[in-house]
């Protein structure tokens, strides 16, 4: 018990990434259509609308990377007392939500582009302490 106390920021920020990412990353697959769809829209006078499919795709496998290496990681950190994985984790969350963030700043979806900074903080903070 004394190690899950220990360890309880970092268990609750991988908590908070696999729910995060692996929600999202289920929406992505049972929405692809509507995903899609919507997407084209929001890029549709940026430089990137020609290739939506390709990058929903790159984001959904990043996603479901993130949420999946954050769940084994997690496993490992509790069980094994190891957090390689977890940081693996934690590092593929960050360049996904620095991906979208890249796409909300060419789409000028300011207030999109600040959301993801608010994902960005904790997903940022579990690497520094998985990497210290």
């Amino acid at each position: 018990m004394e190690y899950l106390i220990k360890n309880a920021t970092e268990i609750l920020l991988l908590i908070f990434l696999i729910i995060t990412f692996l929600q999202s990353g289920i929406d992505k697959i049972f929405d692809w259509t509507g995903n899609l769809s919507w997407l084209k829209g929001h890029f549709s006078d940026t430089p990137l609308k020609g290739m939506v499919p390709f990058l929903l795709a790159t984001v959904l496998l990043a996603e479901v990377l993130a949420g999946i290496l954050c769940g084994v990681g997690l496993y490992q950190l509790v069980i094994i007392g190891k957090s390689s994985i977890a940081l693996y984790g934690a590092i593929v969350s960050c360049v996904s939500l620095l991906m979208l963030l890249f796409g909300q700043r060419m789409a000028k979806d300011y207030e999109g582009a600040k959301t993801i900074a608010v994902y960005f903080i904790p997903a940022i903070f579990l690497v520094f302490l998985l990497s210290r």
